[in-house]
């Protein structure tokens, strides 16, 4: 059983900490992957607080498709190094941008976003994915938020088998 509450007079680093553990327990225990991302957004959404939209895009015909999520209905599919989320792909490096509205090419799928964060996922070198995460609030995420986002697509690396899924 989750119960948010537990969470409610935790430090943002504390909760970062149990989403972590959390995180691992989630997904080392199961055998679909798809199920694996589909807990993987829904806790990270429970957790980083105060976001519109999180979830998952995964390669797929040379594009970004859409992965399992949480939030409001979201574009299906996102080319390579087009938007936010396409350039964290190309680049292979995280993207946090503090102001959608300034990014050029920004893609908007929600118009209540108005800053996001984009955490790619590579393995052995092959671009997976993205994780990405969508706020109402200008200057949402931080760098200690990135850190975590990061550390939690090394957890999915170790535990998904990404070639059952793209």
């Amino acid at each position: 059983m989750f119960d948010i509450k537990v969470f409610e007079d935790m430090s943002t680093e504390s909760k970062l900490d149990n989403m972590l553990i959390m995180l691992e327990g989630l997904v080392s225990d199961e055998d679909l992957p798809i199920t694996k991302l589909c807990n993987a957004s829904a806790l990270i959404n429970a957790l980083i607080g105060r976001i519109n939209w999180c979830g998952f895009y995964l390669v797929n015909d040379n594009a970004l498709k859409l992965g399992p999520f949480q939030g409001m209905p979201a574009c299906t599919k996102i080319e390579i190094g087009k938007g936010v989320c396409g350039l964290a792909a190309l680049k292979r490096e995280t993207l946090l941008v503090n102001d959608v509205h300034n990014f050029e090419g920004h893609i908007a799928c929600d118009a209540a976003s108005n800053s996001e964060i984009v955490i790619p996922i590579v393995r052995d070198d092959k671009l997976i994915g993205v994780l990405d995460l969508d706020s109402a609030e200008f200057g949402r995420f931080t760098e200690l938020e990135r850190k975590y986002l990061e550390k939690a697509i090394s957890i999915l690396n170790k535990y998904i088998e990404w070639n059952a899924i793209i």
